[in-house]
């Protein structure tokens, strides 16, 4: 029996590529047209493959929604919504992807019929499993086990109602595709939009660095003493791109690093592996302008991980947890204040600064919010293009496969870590001093670190927290180390010496009050002073009820949410590293097992 594409996947093919040709266009109708008489030459599997592109290629992530590194998010997050006892096997949502996995599954089953050249053909199958491992590692992040099909499924198929395969043939056989596609996709990256060898390895080192470090930390899955051969992938693959020499830590200084996040163009960025393309004429846009106060801050956790501009950690310095909002600015790290909203920091160049919002913590994320208000036009209308796999993450997995692995060297780290951090001009990490002084915050952040190479693990950690922050690795992060617990901790924010009011631009002159109630006479935090005219200075009265926070010690300290406060939040372990099934799913598929701790 003749079987017919969906006519919603073509559609969606046809309309997303823009590598049609006009003799395709001019073939059957849309609705006769069949796997018999589509994958017959390399230009069909070309325009399937931009199809599968456009379906399945990540727009770009510019937040750490959902981790430590994010607080006071308006909107909430699945995790958060779990962590309040919100989700439960009844009302869990149904999983989904599969409709592009078969789409895939599809094109594989097909190409033995296509003729033209067959390093074309096999680069363009590379492509297809590239993409099917993509949503396999998306699913297997959620529920671990999963159904294994590696073909189209009919409605009648019995092996549609199968149970799910073990997380370790799901781990084989995602790897057995990347490895495929590392093999077998071209190696040259055209404007490095699509994907192309190193792109794979890439994703493959990503992909084996998380699933080693799961298996190592979580004794829930039983997969501990294999762990060390996709940790060894993982740095093999990070050393492949390395040994290349294509791509190199691009720049010099904060600029450097803040033109990875706003630019227009990443194509001649030595440090891209791969970029989402926003283009006004095209009408592509993102939402970056939103990271700005719109709906979140970032954490006192994270401000703390930056280091000292020595190289020295924060925590350490003297009179560290009463250090004002001004203060955690003075001699940082570079990125921190590529990271964070400084006191003066003007969204526009050369207009008035911005003024912090207490009621997201007062520590505002401006990493990847466009400084040129020609790309920022409102919603979905931002054309800033978007890292999608840069270098500066693979030398980070290199490190990290050999920290873990108990092989890595002060040569490793000069190779990797120590180019990244030369960019901003920080002091060079050096192997001997890590692992003889640990830090102290670290080590009880990440207490199942243990080991000679713990202090390596330790900063490797931190060194990825402050150079990813806010490109949607967090989370991950912490789920592969078994560090959920630190989903449910109470967000801080600013610390307040006193109520009052204070400035925010560093200018001197107050610009925000807190006060407790709301008739309260505003008096200025010693180090401001009132403006000409008071009615300037936005006011917060603890005792209303529209106002989000409270500080931590009643008249001073830490801003925390009410929300944290008044909803008793839990990461429950190995639990919530899982989603459930849905009792819908179930009930169809009586063959499933639930989620693990469900």
């Amino acid at each position: 029996m003749k079987r017919f594409i969906s006519i919603n996947i073509l559609m969606g093919l046809l309309l997303l590529t823009g590598a049609c040709k006009k003799d395709y266009l001019q073939r059957d109708p849309i609705t006769s047209i069949t796997t018999e008489n589509f994958f017959n030459s390399v230009n069909d599997l070309d325009t399937y493959t931009n199809g599968l592109l456009n379906a399945n290629l990540s727009s770009g992530v510019y937040d750490d929604i959902g981790s430590d590194n994010v607080i006071a998010y308006t909107e909430g997050s699945t995790l958060e919504s779990m962590m309040m006892g919100n989700i439960s096997v009844d009302n869990a949502t149904t999983w989904s992807g599969w409709s592009q996995i078969r789409a895939i599954n599809m094109m594989l089953e097909n190409t033995g019929r296509v003729t033209g050249d067959p390093v074309a053909i096999r680069s363009y199958i590379g492509i297809a499993r590239y993409f099917r491992a993509q949503n396999y590692i998306r699913l297997m992040k959620q529920y671990s086990d999963l159904p294994w099909y590696n073909k189209t499924m009919q409605t009648d198929d019995p092996g549609l109602f199968k149970t799910q395969d073990p997380r370790s043939l799901i781990a084989d056989s995602v790897l057995a595709d990347l490895e495929y596609a590392v093999a077998n996709v071209t190696d040259k990256m055209g404007n490095k939009t699509r994907v192309h060898k190193w792109v794979a390895l890439s994703l493959l080192s990503r992909f084996c660095l998380y699933e080693g470090t799961y298996r190592k930390y979580h004794p829930e899955i039983n997969l501990a003493n294999d762990a060390q051969r996709f940790l060894e992938r993982a740095a093999s693959a990070a050393k492949q791109v390395m040994d290349s020499g294509i791509f190199s830590i691009t720049g010099s200084g904060a600029v450097a690093y803040r033109n990875l996040f706003i630019s227009t163009t990443l194509n001649a960025n030595n440090e891209i592996i791969q970029w989402a393309h926003y283009d006004q004429p095209l009408s592509r846009g993102n939402n970056t302008h939103i990271v700005l106060g719109a709906y979140w801050g970032l954490s006192k956790s994270l401000m703390e991980t930056f280091l000292m501009k020595d190289g020295t950690p924060f925590t350490q310095i003297a009179g560290a947890d009463n250090k004002t909002y001004k203060q955690v600015f003075e001699n940082r790290d570079p990125r921190f204040a590529e990271t964070i909203a400084t006191p003066g920091f003007e969204p526009t160049p050369g207009t008035n600064p911005y003024i912090m919002k207490p009621t997201t913590g007062g520590y505002d994320q401006i990493k990847f919010y466009p400084r040129d208000p020609s790309l920022r036009q409102g919603w979905g209308l931002n054309f800033t293009s978007l890292p999608l796999f840069r270098y500066a993450e693979t030398l980070l997995n290199y490190a990290e496969a050999q920290a873990e692995l108990g092989t890595i060297s002060q040569g490793d780290l000069d190779i990797s870590v120590n180019k990244i951090r030369a960019r901003v001009g920080m002091p060079a990490m050096t192997l001997t001093q890590i692992n003889s002084v640990i830090d102290p915050v670290l080590s009880s952040y990440y207490p199942n670190v243990s080991g000679a190479n713990r202090g390596a693990i330790l900063e490797i950690r931190r060194e990825r927290r402050v150079e990813l922050a806010c490109e949607g690795f967090r989370g991950d992060d912490l789920k592969r180390w078994y560090a959920g617990k630190h989903f449910a901790d109470p967000a801080q924010g600013i610390y307040l010496p006193q109520l009052g009011a204070f400035d925010t631009t560093g200018d001197g002159i107050a610009d925000i009050a807190i006060v407790a109630k709301a008739g309260d006479a505003i008096t200025p935090i010693p180090g401001s002073t009132m403006p000409a005219d008071p009615s300037k200075v936005v006011r917060y009265s603890l005792d209303d009820s529209k106002v989000n926070f409270y500080l931590s010690n009643g008249t001073s300290g830490y801003i925390m949410f009410k929300g944290d406060r008044d909803n008793n939040k839990q990461f429950i372990e190995p639990k919530y590293y899982y989603y459930p099934i849905a009792k819908q799913q179930m009930i169809l598929n009586k063959n499933l097992k639930q989620s693990i701790g469900w």
